[in-house]
């Protein structure tokens, strides 16, 4: 092999080696962005069933927030 064709495969991995490193920064940036969203489900999860457990405790009834408008 010469040195020209050497200086080439060097070239080339020194882009995949960038490449990969913005990646890696992509894939890290949405797994935080995943685990936000993870959070943040849980979180209106534990809403929405301390709603059900507050309505179910009151024996169903609704607040007036809560309820339909009339022409419903």
């Amino acid at each position: 092999m010469n040195e020209q064709r050497f200086i080439s495969i060097e070239i080339k991995i020194a882009y995949q080696e960038d490449t990969i490193a913005q990646l890696n920064d992509i894939v890290c940036e949405q797994q935080n962005q995943i685990d936000a969203l993870e959070r943040l489900t849980q979180q209106l999860l534990g809403r929405v069933r301390d709603l059900s457990d507050t309505a179910a405790q009151s024996g169903g009834a609704l607040s007036a927030a809560d309820e339909r408008p009339p022409h419903y």
